[in-house]
């Protein structure tokens, strides 16, 4: 079995630069401990949403195609072998679709011992047809090279147990859900980050008391923005001043209606920042965040807007109803349903009681649910876990550095 005797290495696989940043911290803490770590991703495609990197950790790029592309995935898969028969890494988390059937059969060929498969969400719960099996056989495939499954969500879990993709004893969720928890603070109201969010609107040409309802994510069909689009135009009649800012982008995989893209392109209140590097002052502009999403595995941008304080809308979808307890810590109204987001946008915008109390509840809730270092410190006992279930042969020495660190060492 092919083991690193000096150090447990750990090889992350994701199939866009974006998906790095699931991993901030995370990636880090596991150096900490004593661990080589490497990630092999995509390099950066033009328009995508960009993402701080890792600092200090060894990125390999590796293209990868998010569409079934049979040909351009052999040679991916061919690199993805290659790299890892080099590395011989201890433990492989591979995550994204794409990544998680290539990677999790580079890994599975190469027989490393620990195999984990972090199942972001269900992407064919939105599909139809052919294109829904062959999703839906992908995701069986990629389940079954891994030796652990971590959905990000219990509804995720749920969901992929009930379509059979994998078992109720490969499946687990840490703690509350998230791949990698959110750091609260980050998000917090603090003299800088309204400063900032002042002059945004100023920059954007919006009025100091002019309601701003903001969506951040990408701008495609599956996040629900032709909906959002259709309740904002019914809503704009009724508030003269209320703003839609929308922080993302355009994706061709997954186009929106020619009808909704050129309303958001020239529509007076509609604010098109595009994708950001830092969110924090942009949940500060806003009144409300929503997210109208057809299927979400769990919905980081909820988490990042309750941290700021801000109320939270979000379709009662896979995933959302993880972090939004309807009444409590925000809304929730029936996927796709337009007069029902309507109505609930409005209620938020009109009752600034009810969207304090929904804001402050939502905000202590992911400070006590949604702290990355659970995650982080759960992933790791699973690793030690797993270690021993699949290599017995193989134990840990306790290693006296930074962190409380381990080396791999083997009893043959």
């Amino acid at each position: 079995m092919n083991v690193n005797l000096e150090r447990p290495r750990l090889v992350s696989v994701v199939n866009s630069s974006l998906a790095l940043g699931f991993l901030q911290g995370q990636l880090q803490y596991f150096q900490d401990k004593g661990f080589d770590v490497t990630v092999l991703c995509p390099q950066r495609r033009i328009g995508e949403w960009e993402v701080p990197r890792p600092a200090g950790v060894p990125i390999m790029e590796v293209p990868m195609e998010r569409p079934i592309a049979p040909l351009r995935d052999l040679v991916s898969l061919w690199r993805l072998w290659r790299i890892m028969r080099a590395l011989r890494p201890t433990f492989t988390n591979v995550g994204t679709p794409k990544a998680g059937l290539l990677g999790g059969f580079a890994a599975w060929l190469n027989r490393v011992p620990c195999r984990f498969y972090t199942l972001h969400g269900l992407r064919f719960e939105t599909s139809k047809g052919l294109k829904r099996r062959l999703l839906t056989f992908a995701e069986r495939l990629a389940c079954r090279f891994a030796h652990r499954v971590i959905c990000v969500s219990q509804s995720v879990r749920e969901n992929a147990i009930a379509s059979g993709i994998t078992s109720r004893e490969q499946a687990l969720v840490f703690g509350s859900g998230s791949c990698n928890g959110v750091e609260a603070s980050r998000f917090a109201a603090t003299p800088d980050t309204r400063k900032r969010a002042s002059e945004l609107r100023r920059r954007f040409g919006i009025p100091a008391h002019a309601p701003v309802v903001a969506f951040v994510g990408r701008l495609t069909g599956d996040k629900g923005v032709p909906e959002l689009v259709d309740a904002y135009l019914q809503l704009s009649d009724q508030f003269q001043d209320l703003r839609l800012l929308l922080v993302g982008s355009f994706e061709d995989e997954d186009p929106l209606p020619i009808k909704t893209r050129r309303c958001l392109e020239t529509h007076s209140r509609v604010v098109f920042a595009g994708p950001v590097p830092d969110t924090a002052a942009y949940y500060a502009v806003a009144d409300v965040v929503v997210l109208p999403s057809h299927r979400e595995g769990l919905p980081t941008v909820i988490l990042e807007a309750q941290a700021s304080g801000k109320p939270v809308v979000g379709a009662a979808a896979t995933g959302i109803v993880d972090v939004v307890a309807d009444g409590e810590t925000g809304l929730l109204f029936p996927v796709g349903d337009v007069p029902a987001l309507t109505e609930a946008l409005a209620r938020l915008i009109t009752d600034k009681p009810l969207a304090t109390k929904l804001g402050l509840a939502g905000q202590e809730s992911v400070k006590e649910k949604f702290r990355p270092e659970r995650v982080w410190e759960a992933l790791y006992r699973e690793c030690l876990g797993q270690l021993q279930i699949n290599a017995p042969h193989v134990f840990l020495t306790p290693y006296t550095g930074k962190g409380g660190r381990f080396v791999v060492r083997s009893s043959e």
